[in-house]
Formats: C-alpha cells, structure tokens, sequence
C-alpha cells in the first residue's frame, strides 16, 4: 500500500460485526472515503494523498471486500446490509478517536453513505455521493437501457453459488469487463489492476460481494422503505459521470433533492469511476465542497 499511499498508516480495526482494513493519512478534519464494486480502497490513490494535505484521509476496504473480513451472511443477508456495513465504519471511526467527520462514497461505498447518514446523522457533518441514485429509487424506475447496464445487479442476487461459480470460472475476464477495460483496456495502470485482482480472485469475496448485492435487493430495500418521507438535513453534494450509465441517465440533482433538503452537484467529465477517471476533476469537485 505504501506504493499506492505514501506516507499512510495500515491498520487493522475490529468492529462489533467484522475486522476493518484500512489506511489513513494527513491532518486536519476527519474525512471518510468508501470505494464501491468490484474494487477496494485503492480505487482512491489518486485523490487521497491530495486530500490528506488538509484532511486526515481514513479509507477502508468494505466488509467482504479487499483484506476486510467476510463473515457469513446470515438468512436473511443482514451482515451484509448497508445498516451493518454503516456500523463498521461508524465503530471505526470512534476507534479511531473521531466523533463527527465528513464522509465521500462512491458506487457501493455510496450506498453504505446513504444508509450512514440516515442511521447516523448526528456523526456527519457533510456528504458527498458519487455516480448513485437511491437504492429503492433505482429498483422502482429501472427500465430497459438502465437494466442493461446494470446487468450485473440482477446476476449478482441470483442464489449461491450460481454466480459465484460463473464468476470464480473467468475472474479476471469478469472483472475486467466490470471495470470497462473491454472498452478502454489502458483504462487502469496494470499495478492497480493486478491489486484488484488479488483481492477479487478470493472465492470467499466473490461469495461475499454477491451476498452484499443480495442485501441491495432485500433488507436495504425494507430500511430504505421505513425512510423514505424523512429527509436528509445535513449539506449533499452529488457528482456523476457524464458518460457514466449509472446517473447520466437520471435528473440527479432533482431524484436527490426528493430526499435531501441541501443537494449541490453536478457532472464530472467521466465515466463511472470518477475518482479514476477524471481525479483531478473529482478532487476539486470533493476539496471545495468538504473545505
């Protein structure tokens, strides 16, 4: 990681659900960094260090993803929850000795973002979502052309070990195809791809990540339900790639702003990942909204 993070601390945390991997770095407000599928916290080595001149940059690998842990989902996949993913990263960050901080979340590290500032507003003082709409949102509206690119969230819910086994029998083809590198193979340095891969070619994270993607379709879908008239109060910045399938097809500033009082945004000249793809960019866009 040292490659990836000069000058940043690893560290294991364990949390009450799970043990958390992590790396931190800098000075100055806490500020939080959740990655999304298929990668892990390293999809943030571009930004990170630049954030940690003013910040102090924590950013985990999400349970069942990278070298967190990956416990059993249980019946009802409620280990695998945005209410339980939530929870680590509130439990470490008290470890950590921070009460409040401002969180970023992009993709699936997004969702653990919205469900963090539902379950835990007192902790949050800003948030910023990247290249998401609301999970329950997504489900209720989702038509052809969304569904085709999203193809993989009605895969990946499919029961164990149907797609665990089609992934595991072509990992690396699937998850280059996740990544796009089929459409734009110099997409991803080879260093940062062969890290992705070590973590993704664990059988026990494919197993993991399909059962957090069966969550997404489940027991978040009955959170999101019990929320859904309740605003979120605290400032809301939405960014979203302008080639990206995953919000350029939506009105993003106004699907937020039926649940969040204070939306901010706008697009990034990207692709879906952001913070890849367009660093610079999505730096600036992160730096003025948390400074």
């Amino acid at each position: 990681m040292a490659e990836f993070f000069p000058g940043f601390e690893e560290r294991r945390i364990k949390t009450s659900g799970a043990e958390i991997n992590l790396v931190t770095g800098g000075s100055g407000p806490p500020l939080l960094l959740l990655h999304g599928y298929p990668e892990t916290h390293v999809m943030w080595r571009k930004i990170a260090p630049r954030l940690a001149e003013e910040f102090t940059v924590v950013i985990p690998d999400l349970r069942g993803y990278g070298d967190s842990a990956k416990p059993p989902a249980g019946t009802d996949f409620a280990a695998y929850s945005k209410r339980a993913l939530a929870r680590d990263q509130v439990e470490t960050m008290t470890a950590l000795g921070f009460e409040r901080f401002r969180v970023a979340g992009h993709d699936r590290g997004a969702r653990v973002t919205h469900r963090l500032v539902r379950d835990h507003a007192d902790r949050i003082e800003r948030v910023a979502l990247l290249d998401i709409v609301p999970t329950l949102y997504r489900f209720e509206t989702i038509d052809q052309q969304a569904a085709t690119g999203s193809f993989h969230w009605f895969f990946l819910i499919q029961p164990h070990p149907f797609p665990e086994r089609l992934i595991g029998a072509e990992c690396e083809f699937f998850l280059r195809q996740m990544l796009g590198l089929h459409r734009n193979p110099k997409a991803l340095e080879p260093k940062a791809f062969a890290e992705y891969l070590r973590c993704f070619s664990n059988p026990e994270t494919i197993r993991a990540t399909c059962d957090e993607y069966r969550a997404g379709a489940s027991i978040d879908l009955d959170h999101d339900r019990a929320d859904r008239r309740r605003k979120i109060a605290m400032p809301l910045l939405v960014l979203w790639g302008e080639r990206s399938g995953q919000g350029s097809g939506y009105d993003m500033l106004a699907v937020w702003r039926e649940h969040a009082e204070n939306v901010t945004g706008r697009a990034i000249n990207s692709g879906h990942f952001l913070p890849e793809e367009a660093p610079d960019d999505t730096y600036r866009a992160l730096h003025d909204f948390f400074a």
